[in-house]
């Protein structure tokens, strides 16, 4: 088996609403994140999947998208968000509390199904620092 991981680097911050500690304030992480896939090797090129194309599929799908934004969960109050869009471009609104654990589940659901049809995704590692990190295997 071959497994190919690609590594991505993104500022965002978020909030956990309604959670009991300091993450229930709106702070910011430098996230790193390394996407693995494993697959069959193509004949014509030697690859699972050019590093390249993973590259591009993951920071079109992700990284750009959740690059320095604000990520909340679509409970918080409407009249907040409207006040920060006002005043803020890249606010998200996920359909569930912005945890990593929870942001991984939702990045691989995002991702499977636009892998080539010879790759599968095989893990997802998302830092919120130097010291923790949480990841998702398919089981």
């Amino acid at each position: 088996m071959i497994l190919l991981t690609k590594h991505f680097d993104f500022e965002m911050a978020h909030a956990l609403m309604g959670y009991p500690g300091k993450c229930r304030n709106i702070h910011g992480h430098s996230y790193k994140m390394e996407v693995t896939v494993t697959g069959e090797m193509q004949p014509d090129t030697g690859m699972v999947m050019d590093f390249k194309a993973l590259k591009d599929l993951v920071n079109d799908i992700i990284v750009n998208k959740l690059d320095h934004a604000l990520v909340l969960s679509d409970q918080v109050d409407h009249t907040l968000i409207e006040t920060l869009r006002a005043h803020y471009d890249k606010i998200v609104l996920f359909p569930f509390q912005p945890s990593t654990e929870n942001m991984l589940a939702h990045f691989a659901t995002l991702l499977r199904p636009q892998l080539p049809s010879n790759v599968r995704l095989y893990s997802i590692r998302l830092h919120e620092t130097d010291t923790s990190f949480a990841e998702w295997r398919e089981e």
